[in-house]
């Protein structure tokens, strides 16, 4: 125990920054990354306009961390609990996912830098999470709750952050690396998260070619970051390139049903 919060106390989870993030009292310590300032502004509008679905930026401490505040909940981290699995809390990361883009939508993205950008097809103005994989949104009480690391942020068009959720959640993937209650189930599930979303003028098939692309470029970012030596990246890299591979070819192999799937959704 740490009643007076002066122990820093480490975070499990998340890839770029592996044993980096640490919990202060009730404050997260973590390196500052390379669109730091963007996500600072960002996270502040997101404070200015009362969305409580994202940490609130403190300022930078002694050793040069960026402070956030602390939001009490669960993330999702193997191995993932029969609630995170349900429908209830699939819909519910929709409807927080929905929500943020809405209290983003004024942010101007202009002005800040984004080193992470996504392929021009899917490139905009909003502000998109691009990363809201399970370890990266919290819950309580079986409910999606909040968003965090925003590290992968950079403006986008709507469909980047949802085809990214759909097929982290759903998962969209080849059924032999889904080893959970979620196997046989993929496709459903992705129908339950549209649905949740509600309206966004999307086609189908711009969906799942954002699906598609999206596989490729945040893949495309952890081998480069392998590349270049992060550990948390190069052992994710090593670990993952299977399913990497095998991901890729069964979602163009299955194009064609997921989209008249998304149609239906």
């Amino acid at each position: 125990m740490d009643p007076e919060g002066r122990i820093d106390i480490e975070l499990f989870g998340g890839t770029a920054n592996l044993g980096k993030v640490v919990r202060r009292g009730d404050t997260v310590r973590r390196p500052v990354r390379a669109n730091g300032e963007a996500v600072h502004a960002l996270l502040g509008h997101l404070e200015a306009v009362g969305f409580d679905g994202a940490p609130r930026f403190l300022g930078i401490d002694e050793r040069g961390r960026e402070v956030l505040s602390y939001i009490p909940g669960d993330p999702v981290t193997p191995p993932f609990p029969a609630w995170a699995l349900t429908d209830e809390a699939l819909g519910s990361v929709a409807r927080l996912l929905r929500r943020y883009h809405e209290a983003a939508a004024e942010f101007d993205t202009r002005p800040h830098v984004w080193p992470m950008a996504p392929p021009r097809p899917f490139t905009g103005h909003l502000a998109c999470h691009n990363d809201p994989n399970l370890a990266n949104v919290i819950f309580r009480d079986g409910q999606a709750v909040a968003l965090i690391d925003f590290d992968l942020a950079s403006p986008a068009q709507p469909v980047w952050d949802l085809a990214a959720a759909v097929r982290l959640w759903a998962p969209l993937r080849s059924e032999e690396y889904i080893e959970d209650a979620r196997r046989g189930d993929a496709v459903r599930r992705m129908q339950v998260f549209l649905a949740a979303y509600g309206p966004a003028g999307i086609s189908p098939e711009r969906l799942i070619d954002a699906v598609i692309t999206h596989q490729q470029w945040l893949y495309g970012v952890v081998a480069g970051g392998a590349t270049t030596g992060n550990p948390g990246f190069l052992e994710y890299w090593r670990r993952g390139l299977p399913r990497v591979v095998a991901t890729r070819e069964w979602c163009r192999a299955n194009r064609g049903r997921l989209i008249a799937a998304a149609a239906l959704g």
